[in-house]
């Protein structure tokens, strides 16, 4: 089981294990990780599960879809390089050790 690692704004580590196949916010959600609003619970419909993937993983994931992109224009913190929505980050068993960066503010 994949083991995924938060980092709130403060510097503050949360590591959870999650199962392959769900995505970063709901692994997020179900581990009461502060910080992921998820206010559309993961239609890519929102930009409130926004998240600075470890600059070390960006290379590993998925590539952000258009609509991915459109959404992440709408977050509260400026977006970086680094920005991913983690409702469109599934996990698999090889992102075991993912680190991702929680943003100061969602809304």
């Amino acid at each position: 089981m994949p083991s995924i690692k938060f980092v709130d704004a403060d510097g503050n580590e949360t590591t959870v294990d999650a199962k392959a196949g769900m995505s970063v916010m709901r692994a997020a959600i179900e581990n009461d990780i502060d910080g992921i609003e998820a206010e559309c619970g993961g239609g890519c419909m929102c930009a409130t599960c926004h998240v600075f993937v470890d600059e070390s993983w960006m290379g590993k994931l998925s590539t952000a879809l258009p609509e991915e992109h459109d959404m992440l224009e709408e977050t509260a913190t400026e977006r970086t390089a680094q920005s991913r929505l983690s409702c469109q980050i599934m996990i698999s068993d090889d992102m075991d050790g993912l680190i991702v960066r929680l943003p100061l503010t969602q809304i």
